[in-house]
């Protein structure tokens, strides 16, 4: 990756080794600042090859029992390569060889799912039903254990709990109070309404680190001042 910082500097990052180390991963640092710390030059991407087989599997349970396989299953070798939950349902990819596929499948459980394809695309692209909706979409990046959250609206999860989806008119306090969410970080995602900060409030030695970092890539603050927020 290649990028110009504020200063007028031309850096690259990765595929580079620095004392046994694969330089510093500031592609990944790049990727979340949304243009705050430099412009992107150029970027290599890594391609893999399709898997030899793949199937998706779709049971329905709730949304607790569903947590509680999808903890299990992440401590076992399964070739698991995706996972979504919606309206008591979940959906579960496996990718891979087709031996191992068919004794995952064998220890899942579930009935095959037809035209699988199309259905992670639209979890993909955000064109499935539950996205297309008037409501506020909120983003949950949490520990994939965390309990169910109690909160008001209509939930999607990935990423085996990871990620959680909520369509809800709550305000930004009642849905950010929520002692589970201390771990984790809340973005509102996408409205149609006037609302409150995007990005959740950083606790202060987080703070201190993006400023430092903004400081060292962009320290005239020539670069998306605001964007994220109001301090840099």
């Amino acid at each position: 990756t290649t990028i110009i910082n504020g200063k007028a500097e031309l850096l690259s990052f990765g595929g580079e080794v620095m004392k046994n180390v694969a330089g510093y991963d500031v592609s990944r640092l790049m990727t979340g600042a949304l243009g705050t710390l430099g412009v992107i030059m150029d970027a290599s991407i890594k391609v893999v090859p399709m898997p030899e087989a793949e199937i998706t599997l779709v049971q329905s349970i709730t949304i607790a029992e569903a947590l509680a396989k999808l903890h299990q299953w992440s401590g076992l070798p399964l070739p698991i390569s995706a996972s979504c939950f919606y309206q008591n349902r979940l959906y579960i990819r496996l990718s891979g060889i087709e031996k191992a596929i068919n004794n995952a499948g064998q220890l899942i459980g579930g009935e095959q799912l037809n035209n699988a394809h199309e259905f992670w695309r639209s979890i993909c692209n955000q064109t499935h039903p539950f996205f297309q909706s008037q409501h506020a979409l909120w983003r949950f990046s949490l520990a994939s254990n965390t309990p169910v959250l109690s909160l008001t609206g209509d939930m999607l999860y990935e990423w085996g709990g990871a990620l959680r989806w909520l369509k809800s008119d709550l305000s930004s306090q009642e849905i950010r109070c929520n002692d589970l969410l201390l771990n984790g970080h809340t973005t509102l995602y996408s409205s149609n309404a006037q609302r409150d900060a995007v990005f959740q409030a950083l606790p202060a030695p987080l703070l201190a680190l993006h400023r430092r970092l903004k400081q060292a890539f962009d320290p005239h603050g020539i670069f998306n001042i605001g964007r994220m927020y109001a301090e840099f």
